[in-house]
């Protein structure tokens, strides 16, 4: 996307969100944790902990798509592009969050990375560059959960 198909303003880093990005990866290392520690353990513990998982890292791929949209409302001169990815991650997401964990999973992962490079790609022309190594932190983390979590599905 060209940058100067949308003069947006820099958008600056807030502490809390910031704080909270970080609280949003418990769930994500408490997941892969659990479906590690239940596995030969407890069958439907162990199932519940992976499919709890996959339908958080399902919610965040979808936030992840949803703010292309918000970003997208704030050009000045508007672009589809924003609109049309900003649904892609949600659609992945609902289809990875019926597979089987041990596939799902894996989908989660990718797209978190994928995400983040087409977040690195965008965000600068949005206006929301500054937001780049806090989002490469969380989807590293975040990918990896999701890695570890499918290999112990």
């Amino acid at each position: 996307m060209p940058a100067a198909a949308s003069a947006s303003p820099p958008l600056p880093l807030n502490p809390l969100a910031q704080r909270l990005a970080y609280a949003g990866l418990i769930p994500f290392v408490l997941g892969a944790a659990l479906v590690w520690l239940l596995a030969g353990f407890n069958a439907d513990a162990h199932a519940f902990a992976a499919l709890g998982l996959s339908a958080y890292a399902a919610v965040i791929v979808s936030f992840l798509g949803g703010i292309h949209w918000g970003l997208g409302f704030r050009q000045q001169i508007p672009s589809p592009q924003p609109f049309i990815w900003g649904v892609v991650p949600s659609l992945l997401a609902w289809v990875a969050v019926v597979m089987p964990a041990y596939a799902g999973l894996v989908v989660h992962g990718v797209m978190l990375v994928v995400c983040y490079l087409v977040d690195r790609r965008c965000y600068p022309a949005l206006g929301a560059g500054a937001w780049l190594t806090l989002r490469f932190r969380l989807s590293a983390i975040a990918g990896l959960c999701c890695f570890l979590g499918a290999a112990g599905s």
